[in-house]
């Protein structure tokens, strides 16, 4: 298979980095297009097997997906410009464009089209990836699937629960991010030097996060077995909720919808 990603900002670097990394699609079956050669230059520096230009139509010409990792209101023209054949998959990580959008601007409303919401974690393989599509076959689905299953979790989903689904993930990074970022500045106060501290909380939230996903168990299940009676983690928890933590992080997901 031969892929292209047109774009190499924060998500189309990413996403090349982790394709990179899996089994699926080799580095040498990679194109990567940019429109200024410093990101393309870094991208082959970690990754020397991987293929780069600065030619949109160049780097489509003859793959089997084309992943469109460039702004919302770029998509449209970038899309006419490709020539895109009929039977290449398009994949769009632009948000609010959607599958019947995307196949139109190819001129064929038949056109196999993904529409993919990763998060920048999946350049470290741990991304969480939605995944929906319009016609498209059961082998091309599954394809997406272990594709970006390669790179972290990657689950499908119909079109109208994306933008829900999104706020979770792909703007639920950063959100657990700000709560690393929170802690290490209490750690500051309490003597605790950022770089320890940053490792500390990252691998706390890693540890918490495993718990969950390799257990059959639940978050409340997993508080209640830290938190003692009279305990300094009963206190702590119940100083976020007086401060409205819960409440906050609703707002926070139900605002980036």
């Amino acid at each position: 298979m031969k892929a292209a990603i047109i774009g190499a900002g924060n998500m189309g670097s990413a996403i090349a980095r982790g394709m990179a990394k899996g089994s699926i699609v080799p580095a040498t079956s990679i194109t990567v297009s940019n429109p200024s050669q410093g990101k393309l230059d870094r991208l082959k520096a970690a990754f020397p097997a991987l293929q780069v230009t600065r030619d949109n139509r160049a780097a489509a010409k003859g793959a089997d997906m084309v992943i469109l990792a460039v702004k919302p209101w770029l998509i449209e023209p970038v899309v006419k410009e490709l020539g895109i054949e009929a039977d290449t998959l398009v994949v769009s990580v632009a948000a609010g464009i959607s599958c019947g959008q995307l196949a139109g601007y190819t001129g064929n409303l038949g056109q196999p089209v993904f529409r993919l919401i990763p998060n920048t974690a999946i350049s470290e393989m741990q991304s969480m990836t939605l995944i929906t599509g319009n016609n498209t076959t059961d082998e091309q689905r599954k394809l997406m699937l272990d594709i970006f299953c390669e790179m972290g979790m990657a689950l499908w989903l119909p079109e109208e629960k994306m933008a829900a689904a999104t706020a979770m993930t792909s703007c639920g990074i950063a959100y657990a991010l700000k709560y690393i970022q929170a802690a290490m500045q209490a750690g500051i106060e309490l003597g605790i030097y950022p770089k320890d501290g940053m490792r500390i909380v990252a691998q706390s939230l890693k540890g918490a996060a495993e718990l969950i996903l390799n257990n059959d168990t639940h978050p409340s299940i997993e508080i209640d077995k830290v938190c003692t009676p009279g305990g300094i983690t009963i206190k702590g928890i119940n100083e976020l909720e007086h401060e409205g933590f819960t409440s906050t992080v609703i707002k926070a997901i139900k605002a980036s919808k």
